[in-house]
């Protein structure tokens, strides 16, 4: 529990004292962010804001979470690993994406071909390598069923251990891709995909720790509705530190912001949020907790699959942050208040998780 302690705090500490270092940095070499054409036209005034705020994110991130094991002793597990290699991994992408706008001046940055190719990369690796690795208990980082609040009897090696492993990088890789494009998509106003994140994740370092101290593992007082995690407490560590970076980070990131994250940081946490779902065997659970960002990308599959067919549209614009500002709706109002639907959503998927262990 002091890793959780320490690595939270010690990764705020150097996001929120870091980022203005960065933001000098950024200024100085002029690396401002573009605005699109058809977009809200009151974001035009945010044209040339700093940008690429995600490598604080990371790095606070990293530094958090090694500076949490090095107080307390410990050594890095393979959980914790991989999903810090998904998070800097994806986050590498989305800096080059970044860096292309930029230095580029325009709203298109990776082709899609090299940007689907970077991801899919990060995402195979990392879903081969969760198959890999079982402790003394034989329980490797992630297994080949799909899970809700725990492992569930649906398994994709239903056929074979082969093609469950196929089956499973492609499902893997479907999470990966489905909740960096939901933060990405969230990233629309200043401060609200940075809120939302440390909110769900603040939730999984609950998830982490319950699940450590129910866990299989403790053979002396584990129980009917134990929970087969490899590394539960290490888990909360890395959730504990992602927070701890988001706050930091949304000293600076909130209205009217003085840096952006930008793709390095939607990508990285996305791709955090999904690694944490699988390895802490709670996929399904995982779009509870993080409603408001399935809430965001459903109100932009409507939007293009209703004006496909129709030619009119649901939505003023999507996402549906801007649906609202076009109505009328101030920036901070809708930040704070869609903040206050995705906390809505964390409680009623700690009250899922929690209930089902308490119902049995």
């Amino acid at each position: 529990m002091r890793a959780v302690l320490i690595s939270g705090g010690l990764s705020m500490l150097i996001a929120l004292l870091g980022t203005p270092l960065f933001i000098r940095f950024l200024v100085k070499k002029q690396y401002g962010q573009f605005i699109r054409q058809d977009g809200p036209t009151a974001h035009f005034t945010k044209r040339g804001t700093p940008t690429m705020g995600g490598v604080v994110i990371i790095g606070a991130t990293l530094l958090g979470w090694g500076g949490g094991l090095l107080a307390t002793g410990q050594l890095p597990t393979v959980s914790a690993v991989l999903v810090l290699y998904l998070m800097t991994g994806l986050g590498i992408v989305g800096f080059l994406d970044d860096f292309i706008k930029i230095s580029r001046q325009r709203s298109l940055g990776l082709k899609a071909r090299w940007k689907f190719l970077g991801q899919g990369v990060v995402g195979v690796t990392f879903a081969l390598a969760a198959l890999q690795f079982p402790n003394e208990a034989f329980r490797t980082p992630a297994s080949t069923k799909i899970s809700f609040i725990r492992d569930t009897n649906l398994d994709l090696a239903f056929a074979g251990v082969t093609l469950g492993m196929v089956l499973f990088v492609i499902w893997a890789n479907f999470l990966i891709t489905a909740w960096s494009n939901a933060v990405n998509l969230t990233d629309g106003l200043d401060g609200l995909a940075t809120g939302v994140s440390l909110i769900v994740f603040g939730s999984y370092v609950l998830v982490g720790v319950w699940q450590f101290n129910q866990s299989c593992q403790l053979l002396s007082s584990a129980g009917p509705r134990c929970y087969e995690v490899r590394d539960p407490m290490s888990l909360a560590v890395v959730a504990a530190s992602i927070t701890g970076a988001c706050f930091g980070f949304l000293w600076w990131n909130a209205s009217p912001a003085q840096i952006f994250m930008g793709d390095t940081g939607s990508l990285a946490l996305g791709g955090a949020l999904a690694g944490l779902s699988i390895l802490s065997r709670t996929e399904i659970l995982a779009a509870i907790i993080g409603g408001l960002f399935v809430l965001i990308v459903l109100s932009d599959v409507i939007q293009i699959g209703f004006f496909k067919m129709t030619g009119k549209r649901v939505f003023k614009m999507a996402p549906l942050h801007h649906h609202f500002e076009l109505s009328g709706w101030g920036e901070v109002t809708i930040v704070i208040r869609f903040w206050i639907i995705a906390g809505l959503f964390v409680a009623l998927g700690i009250g899922v998780f929690y209930a089902e262990w308490v119902t049995g």
